[in-house]
This record gives C-alpha cells, structure tokens and sequence, in this order.
C-alpha cells in the first residue's frame, strides 16, 4: 500500500516544515525526520541555529532549507510556506513548534510580555496552519502536526502566558479538527502533548524568578518527543498522543482531582521550577523579542544543561505508539488468564 504522502511522480521522500527547528524540540524533530530521508524546511528566527540545524540534517540523511522568519508575522509565514512549495513542490507535514515563554507571577508581566507570548505560541500556531492549508487542501493531502504540552489542559503558576496559549491551542485544534471531519478532507491535525524535558528554553526565557528556571521532573530528553512528533505525523488519524509518564499522570489527576491538584500545585510548583542553589543571573528580555542566536548568539542546540538528570527513554511513550501492540498483549494476557482459571476450575469439579 502507498503511503499517504507519496505519489506517482515523486521519490517518496516527505517535504516536512518544521517551525521553531533552530533548538530543543524543532531541532531534535528536524534530525529525526531527517534520519528517514525526508526534505525539511527549518523555520525559526535565529541564524545561527537555523545554519547549524541545516548542516545536522544533511548529515542526517537528509535535504535543508533555512527560512529565517518570525511566526507571529503571518505575512511572513505565508511567504515561508511559499518559498518552502516553490523549492520542493509541496508541503507534505507541518510541524508547528515554535514559541516563547516568560517565568513570572501573573502580576509581573507586562501586557505587552503577556502579548508577545500569546502572538508567538498560540498565533504562530494559527498561522502556521492557516499556511499549510493553503497548500494541503488543494491537494486534499497532507499532516499538521500541533506540539503541545501537560500544560494545554493543567495550567501551573509561574507560566500564565505560556499556558494560556498551550489551552488556546488546543481549542483551536480541536475545532480545525472537527472541520476537517464535517468536510471529509483527507488532511489531518494532531497534537502531541510533552512532558519536562531538556532543551535550552530554560535558558532564554523571560526569568524573573529568584532561582533559576528548571523544567519540572523528571527531565526527558528532547528525542524522545521528537520520536512521537515523527511517528504522529505517519499515524495523523489520532486525535493526540500523551509523551511521557509525568504528562499522563498529570492528565488524568486533572480530569479527576482538579481541585486537589490545583492545591498540590500551589504548594509544589514554584519551588519545582527554579533552581535553589543556582542564581538567574540577569538574562534580559530573553528571547522575547530577538532571537537568542541572533547575530550576536550562538548556535543552542536541542539538549539544554539537564543532561545529567534527563531521561533517554519513555516505556509510556513507546506504550503510545505502540497502542495496538499494547491492546493485543493485553488481550492475550486476559485469555490466556481465562483459559487458565477454566482448566483449574474444571480440575477441581473433577
């Protein structure tokens, strides 16, 4: 059977976007699409990641084109996915990534902080899929791929902005879902929903905390989203995919316990996120409103400074999937179980 993305007149290789690829997340997901052969475009705003992404997926396997661009300008972003068509012909998965965050209290954050935030992790969202429909739908072909977050359904303190733009998200996403059902297009969105994990990020937000920002534990490495980014992008027809045994718990403990949790937060979640024996520093703006690898940076690359506490490996991962595996071991496992309660059942009555 062919699959979805290939056609008669082409080698089969995918034509993948990748927004915010410069580091963490979009850097690791750049490589692993690359390991498959794919063509990707790599769209961020800094140069200097955005080279050293370019020459990680040609060594990969794979073919790099760079887009310098800022995805809460959807003009630019039209103009990205443009160039991206008239480089490879098509767009054939789009994986929406970037974004910014600040690390405050709500009440430290400035409106237009608060803003910016917004505009570039929900917006850049929007805007990037309103781009890749534009050339998806005409073909009735091709993936969205929504990188999200635990924190799209369970706000934490210290993120508001970055949170509220995560629920945004998957509010718009489900909507652009049931859309594209009621139509019967062939186009499809999913979202994947991470854990903590180590990238540079904690490193260029907006830190205004008086220890310096960390992610929740347990840390995983970036690859292991990355992994479930790819295989979402081939297995589209799910709604979304959990990464990460820490997502999946505090899933369910906020479909169940809002409340407690919210209590439990409280108490937990300032100190969860800062480190106690390390100082800020003084980082500025971030990466807010100019890139941290602009022409004064440096490349960041996907790992941030955790490599020593983060997690190389996911079983609930790999149990997501693998769902139908799992399913059918389960199954197997429960016949068998039954089976074997018959037979001493009967052994007894004998």
């Amino acid at each position: 059977m062919r699959a979805p993305w290939k056609t008669a007149a082409d080698d089969g290789r995918r034509v993948v976007v990748v927004t915010g690829a410069s580091g963490g997340v979009g850097r690791a997901t750049a490589r692993a699409f690359a390991a498959r052969g794919d063509r990707v475009a790599l769209l961020a705003r800094g140069r200097e990641g955005l080279a050293a992404a370019a020459d990680e997926v040609q060594r990969a396997g794979g073919e790099a084109l760079t887009v310098s661009v800022d995805m809460a300008d959807a003009k630019a972003v039209e103009d990205a996915a443009q160039q991206v068509v008239d480089a490879y012909g098509r767009i054939d998965v789009w994986v929406n990534d970037a974004f910014t965050g600040v690390f405050a209290p709500f009440t430290e954050i400035t409106p237009d902080e608060f803003r910016r935030v917004t505009e570039v992790t929900y917006l850049g969202f929007v805007f990037g899929t309103r781009a890749a429909l534009r050339h998806m739908l005409p073909r009735d072909r091709g993936t969205i791929v929504q990188v999200g977050s635990a924190l799209a359904y369970r706000g934490v303190p210290l993120q508001a902005a970055y949170c509220g733009a995560k629920h945004a998200i998957q509010g718009f996403n489900e909507s652009l879902r049931c859309e594209l059902l009621h139509s019967r297009s062939r186009v499809r969105t999913t979202m994947v929903q991470l854990p903590g994990l180590n990238t540079p990020q904690f490193d260029w937000v907006l830190d205004r905390m008086p220890g310096r920002a960390r992610p929740v534990a347990p840390v995983y490495q970036p690859e292991i989203a990355a992994r479930a980014i790819v295989h979402a992008a081939g297995h589209a027809r799910r709604r979304e995919y959990w990464v990460g045994g820490s997502t999946a718990a505090t899933l369910i403990a906020n479909a169940v316990i809002p409340g407690l949790l919210d209590r439990y937060l409280a108490r937990t979640a300032f100190g969860a996120q800062q480190e106690e024996d390390g100082a800020r520093g003084d980082h500025g703006p971030g990466n807010l409103w100019d890139p941290a690898d602009g022409p004064h940076g440096y490349d960041h690359g996907a790992h941030g400074r955790f490599d020593d506490e983060a997690i190389g490996h996911s079983p609930q991962e790999w149990a997501s999937r693998n769902r139908g595996r799992v399913g059918a071991g389960l199954l197997a496992a429960g016949v068998g179980a039954a089976v074997t309660a018959g037979l001493r059942r009967r052994a007894r009555a004998a």
